[in-house]
């Protein structure tokens, strides 16, 4: 059973290779873990600002980072942001990515936004068919969806 749980800075190693686990990640992501423990040691102090893992008895098999964010346009709605979302390459296709939405869209509710909103490589065409299946729209240069 996938919980979904803020991260822990002990996690950070299996985050990062997740990040690193695919065309893009590989080329884009480092190999020395420094800046990713102080960019977790920042996450963590921030308000508003959370990575979560899905945890499968112990093991990390997916992420995402969460930020709200409060703002004056559209009526002052509250966003939350949603960015370095990934699902472990063996356990795709099993619901996972759409258990991690809802479990983001909770949260997001929970901290009283009422959008959604995330951007993504463009490169990433199953990606895009994955977010606009879930209900988001390519409005913008990002995806945004009510809530």
């Amino acid at each position: 059973m996938i919980r979904f749980r803020e991260a822990e800075r002990s996690d950070v190693p299996a985050i990062v290779a997740l990040l690193s686990d695919d065309a893009l990640g590989a080329t884009r992501e480092g190999e020395t873990l420094v800046p990713y423990y102080a960019a977790f040691d920042r996450i963590a102090a921030e308000g508003g600002n959370a990575v979560i893992v899905g945890d499968d008895d112990g093991r990390v098999i997916a992420t995402y980072q969460l930020t709200f964010i409060t703002g004056l346009s559209l009526r002052a709605t509250r966003r939350a942001q949603i960015e370095s979302v990934r699902v472990a390459a063996p356990m795709r296709g099993q619901g996972i990515g759409a258990a991690m939405f809802a479990d983001a869209e909770a949260r997001a509710r929970a901290a009283g936004c009422k959008l959604m909103q995330l951007t993504m490589n463009s490169e990433r065409r199953d990606a895009r068919r994955f977010y606009e299946g879930l209900g988001f729209i390519a409005s913008h240069t990002g995806f945004k969806r009510q809530i």
